[in-house]
């Protein structure tokens, strides 16, 4: 297969990159000048807002991974930035699917459910409560009513080496490592936690299943905030220093995906809990 991915250089691209390449796969990414170049991968020059389409025409991908989007912690939930990520991304894809693509999986965020108890399926009800979590779905929506051949990753909680240093289980290694109080304001939220190369394993198994309609990317299993402090501070054999302050309400208390059809495409997580924390662990402090 001949990947074009957006966003390559983040988190999730990252992941992606690495699994599509060990899997034999052709891989381009849409780059802006100035970025480092990323071996074994065919750069394509510009942004979603500017790219150089001859040189995508000339790589003639068979399917794109759109991954790009702002993700800054404390930044993205809210910020005006969404709107322009949804209106590049929709004159991206529009015009990827003009000149030929035939099939697009885009990542969308689990926070588009309404919240609820049970684990989300993926017809459960939408209820996207913020800025981010409206211009993702009313991207997928629209790209829908446009006849995209589209495939629409709902994803959970990733975690792993590689995250932003502000992202939850990293923030806690920090902390727990410096013996420095960690202060939990939600530590009974639970949430859906997935490693990030069980992340990209799934996301590859979908590119080449060509999956088509809405895909949860989760494991099934919520895990506490709580849970996951003492869990980093018993890989590091230090006493798990929390702190409970005056517990501020979440308006997503429980998000827990139901994974029934990503395991009929034959996916299964790898990594448990316990065994990703450990391997983030180590790469803070081998």
């Amino acid at each position: 297969m001949k990947l074009l991915v957006t966003g390559a250089t983040g988190f999730i691209g990252q992941a992606c990159l690495r699994a599509a390449l060990a899997r034999g796969h052709e891989v381009a990414a849409l780059l802006r000048p100035r970025s480092a170049p990323l071996t074994g991968v065919t750069a394509i020059p510009g942004d979603l807002a500017a790219p150089d389409w001859p040189a995508i025409e000339a790589f003639a991908p068979d399917a794109c991974l759109h991954a790009a989007w702002i993700s800054t912690p404390g930044e993205y939930l809210h910020s005006p930035l969404n709107r322009d990520f949804h209106d590049w991304s929709l004159t991206f894809l529009q015009g990827l699917t003009e000149r030929g693509l035939r099939y697009s999986l885009v990542l969308g965020t689990c926070i588009e459910y309404a919240p609820q108890s049970q684990p989300l399926r993926e017809d459960a009800p939408l209820g996207p409560a913020t800025l981010y979590a409206q211009c993702k779905d009313a991207l997928r929506r629209e790209l829908e009513s446009r006849g995209v051949d589209l495939g629409w990753a709902r994803l959970f909680y990733p975690y792993g080496p590689g995250e932003d240093p502000r992202r939850l289980a990293t923030s806690i290694i920090h902390r727990t490592l410096h013996r420095e109080d960690i202060v939990l304001k939600t530590p009974d939220s639970t949430k859906d936690y997935i490693f990030i190369e069980d992340v990209a394993a799934a996301l590859l198994t979908a590119l080449e299943q060509r999956f088509r309609g809405v895909l949860n990317i989760g494991t099934g299993t919520g895990v506490t905030v709580r849970e996951i402090a003492a869990t980093i501070a018993q890989i590091l054999g230090e006493p798990a220093r929390i702190v409970v302050t005056e517990v501020v309400p979440d308006p997503y208390p429980c998000v827990v995906a139901d994974p029934a059809r990503l395991h009929l495409l034959g996916w299964r997580p790898r990594t448990s809990l316990a065994d990703g924390l450990a391997q983030l662990v180590r790469y803070f402090a081998p």
